[in-house]
């Protein structure tokens, strides 16, 4: 049995969906997220599992025990904001010992588990201090201890990140990752930023519309799509229109020229548009190394983006983007060359009929 299960969980605002048939299964110690845009549900979602939101249909269980119902003091649960939600007027200590003041635990057990929890988050000398006197970073470190303090079952993060710059986002996420993993917490993290969810998680799963897209690993989600949503949201990706060639043989034609892909072609035949997406990453010049397609295109324009640069192509009515990484020795064709590019069969994924 899963520690964490979510059985067809759905929520209504009057005549709006918010989230519709929702399934999840976590085992103990698993970092899930929840990834997608704003208004796909991801936080309403969040909130049904803390006990703020209560279900219009569904069932969530914690440990095999019904929670659908139960106020979010009885639910073992730890919540992390977006915008910390700190006590303005209470130290750091007395915020992070809050949780086991109500709790009415002893006095020497508060002291004991605060002054674990500042170690934890590498903040020792930082007990004293009110949250004005903080940084952002420094703040969301506090509420992470006060989350944890309790020593939750379950530890929900609702976009806890957005609010800090890219450098400390970068910084906190690993530390976030660090201590759950250190403390085997099961966590479920909101996060619209998918390059969040893919390197913190164990499984991400992407919702849009109130529904779930697709669940799966980051390396999954990543390069196995199942849906056009997931493979438009999650990443850079190329979409290009071609025909089919040959439905057994995985033949398809770009602007004339010829392309195989590895995936089976079903429901489709000879001369059927359809849509491809490839990832930029997976095009690579043909002198780099010939691979089984190649296409002529034309170069149109060049992008450096620091570790990678990113050339855009133009083959008849596709204009799409390859990525190659950067060194100093890096030979470019200039604007306006006719060069041939090359990418493998697996990189092919057909996606719907165009």
């Amino acid at each position: 049995m899963a520690f964490l299960e979510l059985d067809n969980v759905s929520k209504s605002f009057g005549q709006v969906e918010a989230v519709q048939n929702f399934n999840l299964q976590a085992e103990r110690g698993e970092f899930v997220s929840f990834l997608g845009p704003s208004g796909c549900g991801k936080t309403t979602t969040l909130r049904m599992i803390a006990g703020f939101e209560l279900p219009t249909a569904g069932t969530i269980l914690i440990s095999g025990n019904d929670v659908t119902f139960k106020p979010p003091q009885k639910r073992n649960t730890g919540m992390v904001f977006q915008a910390y939600a700190l006590f303005p007027n209470m130290t750091v200590a007395d915020n992070i010992g809050f949780g086991l003041k109500v709790a009415k635990k002893p006095s020497a057990e508060i002291k004991k588990r605060v002054a674990e929890m500042l170690a934890l988050i590498k903040m020792e000398k930082f007990g004293d201090r009110y949250p004005y006197q903080l940084s952002g970073g420094q703040q969301q470190r506090v509420a992470l201890a006060r989350a944890i303090a309790i020593q939750p079952q379950v530890l929900l993060l609702d976009e806890p990140l957005s609010a800090l710059d890219a450098k400390i986002r970068v910084a906190l996420r690993q530390e976030i990752r660090a201590i759950q993993r250190e403390l085997g917490i099961t966590t479920v993290y909101v996060t619209h930023d998918q390059e969040e969810a893919l390197s913190l998680s164990d499984r991400v799963v992407v919702m849009n519309n109130g529904c779930i897209e697709q669940v799966g690993t980051p390396f999954e989600i990543y390069n196995f799509p199942q849906t056009e949503f997931t493979a438009q949201f999650v990443g850079t990706l190329n979409r290009i229109g071609a025909t089919v060639r040959d439905v057994a043989n995985g033949e398809l034609l770009i602007d004339s020229q010829r392309i195989v892909t590895a995936q089976k072609l079903e429901g489709v035949s000879n001369g059927t548009a359809v849509t491809l997406s490839i990832r930029p990453e997976r095009i690579s010049f043909a002198a780099d190394g010939r691979k089984p397609n190649g296409l002529n295109v034309r170069v149109e324009n060049i992008t450096f983006l620091g570790s990678i640069v990113r050339v855009q192509v133009r083959a008849g009515d596709n204009v799409f983007l390859m990525d190659t990484f950067n060194n100093p020795f890096l030979k470019l064709p200039d604007i306006g060359d006719v060069v041939e590019i090359t990418f493998s069969k697996e990189a092919v994924l057909v996606l719907k009929h165009a």
